[in-house]
């Protein structure tokens, strides 16, 4: 194996644990002189031991470290990464679906598994997990026998990896959209076609957050995508939840969810411009008891993150006008460069310039089968907020 040396003294991120080395942290290595994607021993300059990680010159993360021991990387040592994550899982209480692997939480760099009961989506991110993607299929087939396992690799990040796009089966094929259930529901996966792995595991705890604060409640959700929001807050008790979302099929999704769940009577989609339809709503005086706020990643620049927190004061200031007095504003952000500090405070901005007072109900993360691990800050990404709202 291949040794690389730092061109420094250790800093205090590497020491503290973080997986990343990045190429400007190496000593000069010839062009060619080692094979991209494959395994490179790592050790400080005056040669000591840092651990073992993929290599490839064509990123700007030039290592991720799978281990700071001595060991053997091999087809065994994914295998055992994978099924810890599992025992892992289980002892928090997931057993049908979850977030299996979370990349560097994990100790699996750049590895994305979501598991659907027994279905399973896989995301190989960097180029040294891409080459151990058939080991890590092989892994899952040993721990779980699955009914199917699919590859979702249709993502712009693998291109800086210079991989190309690509989504497939990595089993037999199967039938892509399969149903699951959480917190009493069901919803339709579409694993091939829907975003991301197909749905977002990470708010399955803070969905059912909502329950004590739908009860008997009007309820509007903006950036409804496949209203899984929108129909726990029916479930919850809720008396007419409106769902709305910019993309046609995901109002067509969300509506077969309601009926899979005998709710369409309670929820009703529609497809709108959440930024045109607030602001309108807001200037017509519409009130509603719940108003639910769960947009996308706004940036995944750090040149624009300035413009990601004007969009979320932006949508949170009139997000609260359509809040009748003494209602909740439930929000959420999963732009990873915008931290909870910055989002709260950027909320608490947009309540001031709304003429709003606001009180916080609950402050939460993601779900639990997305293990925070302090100084690695892509672990820690999602916040959501709950706050009540009154009228000055």
């Amino acid at each position: 194996m291949t040794k690389v040396f730092l061109n420094k003294k250790m800093n205090e991120r590497i020491a503290g644990g973080h997986p990343w080395i990045f190429g400007n942290e190496l000593q000069p290595i010839p062009p060619d002189s080692i094979k991209a994607g494959s395994l490179v021993e790592v050790y400080t300059i005056d040669k000591k031991w840092i651990g073992i990680g993929y290599f490839n010159p064509k990123s700007q993360i030039a290592v991720r470290l799978l281990t700071r021991k001595k060991e053997p990387v091999d087809a065994h040592f994914f295998y055992k990464r994978i099924l810890d994550a599992w025992q892992y899982r289980q002892k928090l209480g997931y057993y049908e679906n979850c977030r299996l692997v979370f990349g560097e939480a994990d100790e699996l760099p750049a590895l994305i598994i979501d598991k659907f009961n027994d279905y399973f989506v896989i995301q190989t991110l960097a180029l040294g997990t891409d080459v151990w993607k058939a080991a890590i299929v092989d892994a899952l087939e040993k721990i779980f026998k699955p009914k199917g396992i699919y590859e979702r690799n249709d993502v712009p990040v693998r291109e800086l990896e210079g991989l190309t796009q690509q989504k497939g089966f990595l089993s037999a094929p199967f039938e892509t959209e399969i149903i699951i259930r959480e917190n009493g529901l069901q919803f339709y996966v579409d694993i091939e076609n829907g975003q991301k792995t197909g749905y977002f595991l990470d708010q399955q705890h803070n969905r059912s957050a909502i329950a004590p604060i739908v009860k008997q409640a009007k309820v509007l959700g903006a950036f409804t995508y496949t209203g899984t929001f929108e129909i726990h807050a029916a479930h919850y008790g809720a008396t007419s939840v409106k769902g709305i979302d910019i993309s046609e099929s995901a109002i067509q999704q969300a509506k077969r969810n309601a009926a899979l769940n005998h709710l369409e009577n309670i929820c009703h989609f529609e497809v709108a411009n959440a930024f045109d339809v607030l602001k309108q709503w807001a200037k017509e005086e519409q009130k509603f008891d719940v108003v639910m706020l769960d947009p996308p990643a706004f940036t995944k620049s750090r040149q624009n993150i300035q413009n990601a927190l004007n969009g979320y004061k932006e949508i949170n200031l009139r997000g609260m006008k359509l809040v009748a007095n003494g209602g909740f504003l439930v929000t959420s952000s999963c732009t990873n460069l915008v931290n909870a500090q910055q989002f709260l405070q950027t909320i608490e901005w947009a309540a001031k310039d709304a003429r709003k007072k606001i009180r916080q109900v609950t402050f939460q993360t993601q779900s639990n089968d997305h293990p925070i691990i302090r100084g690695l800050e892509n672990t820690e990404y999602l916040k959501f907020l709950i706050v009540e709202v009154r009228d000055k």
